[in-house]
């Protein structure tokens, strides 16, 4: 009987499931809710007396410190995932804790800058350097426990955060509903509380295959550089920017989705519509990278990526979708396939990234590599957003449409169909920049090239 207890708890502590899958997904699944930051800004605005476009800047601080604490804290989750797996989880539900302080404070406090700065360090600065080795820590366990299928099992993992905002929305507009007074403050102490408990779980599960040993080469000891200089530096270059630009164009559109599906005359089912973006950003994470584990090149994806966006981005511009799209079923459903496009596109651009880069760099400074990579996502968080709310706010004249309420009343809407239009123009510009880059810049890896010449020779 305790040979059989023995072997059982063997089996755990060597499955992949349970010792990468599962806590990636923990931790993934808990940091991925940063994107929930729309269900409740307007909320903290109001709470702290602040306008909602003060407030913002601590998302775009968050998103800009995940990427920055992702470069500058790689070399740690490559040589101790635990320790950076237990940063996140303390980091996250601190900064969450510390959020829900500060909005308690600035309620009692109206238009204290105390509270907004505070809310500033505790969601964009602390819960940032959560959010950057929360989403590395997980990566490369899952690549080597998943050796023959590294897209699906990154693609899996991201996935996890892509999905996190379909899933937590309506459990937190649920909360913000039945909390009363204060409300917000108070689903942010619960959530702290939730996020440290699944996080934990996941550090304590995760580990790396019995008898992996990092390969000790001349070019590890040489540090990341030196990884990165066995291609030629343009090939690099070549991957950050085609995946700055990849985020960049999809936070552009994602910014303005609502206001786009309100603009067709959809306006009842914005909330329906962010759901199924949701669905289809984390069904890209997983699709397009389990898609590339099938391919001689990763790199092809991001081909297909782009060539996509491009042909839907400019169909909608060539027919007005748009501005148009109110009232016409096809012009609706083209600008519905857009969105989808893009945040499938979107989300496949970050699942790729790291069996990308081990295909090109390999194995052994996978997490510092990638980590290096996420500086993008810091710079695009800061890009992306803003570029699309200039191009609104100078292009195109704002109108009014009216939408009919359930209780049958009617709200007054203003949107700015052309200005939205005009957006389309510099994502598609974008688009064919990092198609070419794509084409250009990035190598074919060793294998592609040994097919090719396997063809060339059959």
């Amino acid at each position: 009987m305790g040979e059989e207890n023995v072997k059982k708890a063997s089996g755990w502590r060597s499955n992949k499931w349970v010792r990468a899958a599962i806590p990636a997904l923990l931790l993934h699944c808990s940091i991925g809710t940063v994107y929930c930051w729309s269900i409740f800004s307007q909320e903290i605005a109001d709470y702290i007396g602040f306008s909602k476009g003060a407030t913002e800047w601590a998302f775009s601080f968050a998103i800009f410190f995940l990427g920055m604490s992702a470069a500058f804290l790689g070399n740690v989750v490559e040589k101790d995932i635990h320790k950076s797996s237990l940063i996140a989880a303390i980091c996250f539900a601190a900064g969450m804790a510390g959020t829900g302080f500060f909005i308690y404070y600035g309620g009692a406090n109206k238009g204290s800058v105390l509270a907004l700065v505070g809310i500033y360090v505790c969601y964009g600065f602390i819960m940032g350097i959560g959010l950057g080795t929360g989403y590395l820590s997980p990566v490369k366990t899952l690549m080597l426990w998943f050796e023959d299928r590294k897209g699906l099992a990154t693609g899996l993992a991201v996935a996890g955060f892509g999905a996190a905002k379909a899933i937590a929305s309506p459990i937190m507009q649920g909360m913000l509903d039945n909390l009363g007074e204060g409300g917000i403050y108070k689903m942010f102490f619960i959530l702290a509380a939730v996020y440290f408990v699944m996080m934990f779980a996941g550090h304590l599960l995760l580990k790396k295959p019995e008898g992996w040993h990092e390969p000790k080469t001349k070019d590890k000891s040489q540090g990341i550089m030196a990884v990165i200089k066995t291609k030629p530096i343009a090939n690099y270059i070549g991957i950050w920017l085609m995946f700055y630009i990849n985020i960049t164009c999809g936070l552009a559109l994602i910014s303005q989705e609502k206001m786009i599906v309100k603009c067709i005359g959809l306006a009842g089912m914005v909330g329906v519509i962010s759901t199924v973006s949701a669905i289809f950003n984390a069904g890209g994470r997983l699709g397009f990278s389990a898609w590339a584990d099938t391919m001689k090149d990763r790199n092809t994806i991001y081909k297909l990526i782009f060539i996509l966006s491009i042909v839907f981005t400019g169909i909608v511009l060539l027919t007005g979708g748009i501005k148009n799209g109110e009232g016409n079923m096809l012009l609706t459903v083209l600008v519905l396939a857009l969105i989808f496009v893009v945040n499938a596109g979107y989300g496949g651009g970050f699942s790729n990234v790291p069996t990308l880069l081990s295909d090109h760099y390999g194995m052994g400074s996978i997490s510092a590599i990638h980590g290096i990579t996420l500086s993008a996502w810091a710079f695009a968080g800061l890009t992306g957003n803003q570029m699309a709310s200039w191009i609104v706010k100078t292009f195109g004249t704002p109108v009014e449409i009216e939408h009919k309420l359930a209780d049958g009343t009617v709200e007054v809407l203003t949107v700015n169909p052309t200005g939205y239009q005009y957006v389309l123009y510099a994502t598609i510009a974008l688009y064919i920049v990092a198609l070419l880059i794509c084409l250009i810049m990035v190598r074919p890896t060793e294998k592609a090239l040994a097919a090719k010449q396997a063809k060339k020779q059959g």
